[in-house]
């Protein structure tokens, strides 16, 4: 038999602490022909030198300064398809324990769905080892990219079966690289957050599809980098979705989701946590990013008071 190329490509920030037990639980898998990649994006809590002198046998990139999720992860990709010239590409969170058959499984399904553009299975919660994080997205007809699909849920066995899904979250998935020459990879637009969601819609655009397998699994620690009350997450979380938004959709569609968008992670969500936890920083934040995002829109022409005001 032959084995395509895999590389695992994982982004790290100042994240020293979780290195060991994703890149171990990588190394430890059954797949016959894959390498592991850190792509170190500018640490300054010794990430490089430790993964230089703890495994030897894994390569290291140095982005020098933080380039974001999706320009750290650009180096990596353009490293392993245009340089390695892999076949494939698993992009994974360093934040996560991987099953010793994720590869294997995960390449599997893409071989045999050649309109497989991202291939993701069983995301489970670190601390909860039987308990479901995510295994997709639903299509949702006002945001689109709807609610995790199984989330909170003891696995049963309830989702094992190989599926389409209309989006997923990419804690991990394997990329082939014909998507990543038609597309680029991430679009620097979306520094963080956001940015798997404007990749799939791209790829979506060109026919690819979005394959579940059950038998891949991880286990993920959730938000370790940024934190789940970052300000930053915050900034970007009130901005990209309604990028994504203004750049793929329809007129109709935009108009309908940023009203929707304003009242529900803009409005409301501002003032909970400004009311609620006193986050004044995290107020502005979020404001910040939604009139950043709308500047996006007018400069791209995009979005408009005739737009938003007016049915034609």
């Amino acid at each position: 038999m032959t084995y395509p190329k895999v590389i695992v490509l994982t982004l790290n920030y100042n994240g020293k602490h979780l290195l060991d037990e994703c890149i171990t639980s990588y190394l430890a898998n059954d797949y016959p022909d894959f390498e592991m990649v850190v792509i170190d994006n500018g640490s300054i809590d010794g990430s490089e030198q430790y993964v230089r002198k703890n495994y030897p046998g894994v390569k290291c990139i140095q982005t020098g300064r933080n380039l974001g999720y999706s320009g750290g992860f650009n180096e990596g990709l353009k490293y392993a398809f245009e340089e390695r010239r892999a076949e494939y590409v698993l992009i994974t969170n360093n934040d996560v324990k991987a099953d010793s058959k994720v590869i294997s499984e995960l390449v599997k399904v893409a071989e045999n769905y050649p309109i497989a553009g991202f291939v993701t299975g069983k995301v489970y919660y670190y601390d909860s080892p039987d308990i479901l994080q995510t295994v997709g997205k639903k299509e949702d007809p006002v945001r689109w990219n709807g609610e995790h699909i199984g989330a909170g849920e003891k696995d049963t066995g309830q989702y094992d079966e190989v599926a389409e899904r209309a989006f997923c979250d990419d804690i991990y998935w394997l990329v082939k690289r014909e998507l990543y020459e038609k597309t680029g990879g991430y679009d620097t637009t979306f520094f963080l957050q956001a940015e798997d969601y404007d990749w799939q819609a791209r790829a979506k655009k060109l026919g690819y599809k979005v394959i579940f397998t059950p038998y891949a699994r991880i286990w993920h620690k959730v938000s370790m980098t940024l934190g789940k009350s970052s300000p930053l997450k915050a900034y970007y979380d009130s901005r990209n979705p309604l990028i994504v938004i203004m750049k793929h959709r329809e007129r109709e569609f935009v108009k309908k989701y940023f009203w929707w968008f304003f009242k529900n992670q803009v409005l409301i969500s501002s003032f909970k946590v400004l009311i609620r936890r006193f986050q004044v920083k995290k107020f502005f934040k979020i404001w910040q990013g939604f009139f950043s995002a709308i500047r996006w829109g007018v400069k791209n022409r995009r979005i408009s008071l005739r737009i938003l005001f007016f049915k034609k």
